[in-house]
């Protein structure tokens, strides 16, 4: 079985709604949602970026509302309200807590290397790689960015599609462009030149246009994207234009593949689809703009409405397969599924 390493899923989002039932949910799986142990190993799954979400505390702003909105395009939601640092920074501790619990079960490593991913692997565990989906829980002058640092962040997205401190995320519209506002903050640049001395790798997935652009100028590190897709393909406002791809691609960074039906199917619904056409119509482009090493994986599990072949990790196998039958080589594949995060990973973190 060809091993996956995954760039987004939002497990522990779903830990940090039922935090008393975490051993089953985690170690037994509970039915519900797309991750938990068993069907991590059951499809090859050997790693990823675990997510830290801020959700919003206004229940109509939830990521199921937004996904409910999906179905009707076209659509254009509005941008949910700024979530305070005060508030954030509580369900940020706690949702670290529940990823560092999870390694004390012997089950997953928290890795801050490309050698400590091998190593996790190699020694059966999940590689983990603890990420931040929006900056709410990092405040202006930066330092909790050095404790979250210390606790092993390794990659930040700055924002989530609602406006932060930082900058300004797209709002989820369907068909539109992600030109919609402004860009980096004074702080969002000081933001993305301390990751850069910190060499935590900075994920574009969610930032709008303006604010893509302002990273690029700024950043001496490949631009990545963990989880979108080709707006060439599906012009939704959280897909990449040509002009962001070929930036993407000068840089020798790299875009992981979202799953998340919305962003996949051609009408933008968040319907389940059947059939894996859409999946390898986004592949075939980004592989015409990135290169063969510049796509990935990016999965949006536990965050996004899944197509119905592949429901839910242990699917892993079947998209693999559809990747072979599709014409795509051993080599490509596994370069695909993993290799290529760990050469993006190397070259962001250093050897």
């Amino acid at each position: 079985m060809i091993p996956v390493f995954d760039g987004h899923n939002d497990f522990l989002l779903r830990l940090l709604g039922n935090p008393q039932n975490r051993s089953k949910t985690w170690l037994e799986g509970d039915g519900k949602g797309h991750i938990d142990l068993p069907r991590l190993k059951a499809g090859g799954f050997a790693g990823g970026f675990f997510a830290v979400y801020i959700p919003s505390p206004d229940p109509g702003d939830t990521v199921s509302g937004i996904l409910d909105a999906m179905n009707s395009p076209p659509y254009e939601l509005p941008l949910p309200p700024p979530v305070p640092l005060a508030d954030a920074v509580p369900v940020a501790s706690a949702m670290i807590g529940h990823l560092m619990w999870m390694e004390r079960t012997g089950t997953l490593s928290i890795c801050r290397s490309v050698p400590e991913i091998r190593a996790a692997i190699g020694a059966g565990r999940i590689a983990a790689i603890l990420h931040f989906e929006g900056a709410e829980a990092i405040g202006e002058d930066l330092d909790a960015l050095h404790v979250w640092h210390a606790a092993g962040l390794r990659s930040l997205g700055p924002v989530w599609s609602r406006p932060t401190l930082f900058g300004h995320g797209v709002p989820f519209a369907f068909p539109g462009s992600p030109d919609t506002g402004p860009g980096l903050t004074d702080a969002g640049k000081a933001l993305i030149r301390e990751c850069n001395r910190l060499k935590i790798m900075i994920d574009l997935s969610h930032l709008n246009e303006a604010g893509f652009n302002d990273v690029a100028r700024l950043s001496d590190a490949p631009l990545v994207a963990t989880h979108s897709n080709a707006h060439a393909v599906t012009p939704s406002t959280r897909n990449l234009t040509d002009r962001q791809l070929d930036m993407i691609a000068d840089s020798d960074g790299m875009v992981g593949l979202n799953f998340a039906t919305a962003f996949l199917s051609p009408d933008g619904r968040e319907a389940p689809f059947h059939g894996w056409e859409p999946v390898l119509r986004h592949l075939d482009h980004l592989i015409s703009r990135l290169g063969e090493g510049g796509v990935g994986l990016g999965s949006d599990f536990d965050g996004a409405a899944m197509p119905a072949d592949l429901r839910d990790t242990a699917g892993l196998p079947r998209l693999l397969d559809a990747l072979r039958i599709h014409g795509f080589g051993d080599t490509l594949i596994r370069r695909i599924a993993s290799e290529n995060w760990f050469a993006l990973l190397e070259r962001t973190w250093g050897a």
